[in-house]
């Protein structure tokens, strides 16, 4: 079956352990969309992220991501899942031990690149669109919150995923540089890279008008107006 969405939930229902979180939920995101992801702390945001990467699985309904079958998603499956995907976190997980060079080439050195000079090209490619070429030889600490967040969307970049799943990206900076990282999250999304960002924070959801998904009373609401 040819589907032009990168992600396209019908039906699905989404459970922590054995507690229903969300049910029922219809969701389709198509190659270059930018959506936000909204609701209350505890209302299934993370939960859904985790369907959609592969951390939870799904028992009921239809579930596709990237071409991937998500029902018939195997363990086996998962890491060539996540190579179409690019995960954003609120705290960095960068390797603090290591340069920013190195931070990016543990991942594509795991993801099964091995000729060092295409890793070297896609390392200072993915800093160049992130406007950090200049830091390659840096060490995290070096760096401010939120050039550590460019970083981690580099690092999403690497593997040219077809979706950036961005939990909460702006959690730890302050509203400027906050505006800066959705900006360039905005630009992938024009680039042809779907992103879904997880947010509670309604001035960045005010400034970049997007649309806008709901988890609300376990249930998800699509195209929803603030």
């Amino acid at each position: 079956m040819i589907n032009s969405s990168v992600i396209k939930l019908e039906s699905v229902d989404v459970y922590q352990q054995k507690h229903l979180v969300l049910s029922n939920v219809n969701l389709q995101i198509n190659p270059g969309e930018f959506v936000f992801l909204i609701g209350q702390t505890g209302s299934g945001k993370s939960s859904l992220l985790k369907i959609i990467y592969g951390d939870l699985h799904i028992t009921n309904g239809y579930g596709q991501v990237a071409d991937f079958d998500l029902k018939k998603l195997t363990d086996k499956d998962i890491p060539f899942l996540r190579r179409k995907l690019g995960i954003v976190f609120q705290d960095f997980q960068l390797l603090t031990d290591r340069t920013i060079e190195q931070n990016l080439e543990f991942v594509l050195k795991a993801t099964g690149w091995k000729d060092q000079r295409l890793i070297s090209e896609r390392i200072l490619d993915v800093l160049e669109k992130v406007g950090l070429r200049s830091k390659v030889k840096k060490m995290p600490h070096e760096l401010s919150g939120g050039e550590q967040q460019r970083v981690v969307i580099a690092r999403a970049l690497l593997n040219d995923p077809e979706i950036i799943l961005a939990d909460e990206p702006t959690g730890n900076l302050d509203p400027d540089t906050s505006e800066e990282i959705v900006l360039l999250l905005k630009q992938i999304s024009q680039a042809g890279t779907a992103v879904l960002m997880a947010s509670h924070d309604y001035h960045i959801i005010r400034t970049f008008p997007s649309r806008i998904i709901k988890c609300e009373g376990g249930v998800v609401h699509e195209d929803v107006k603030i």
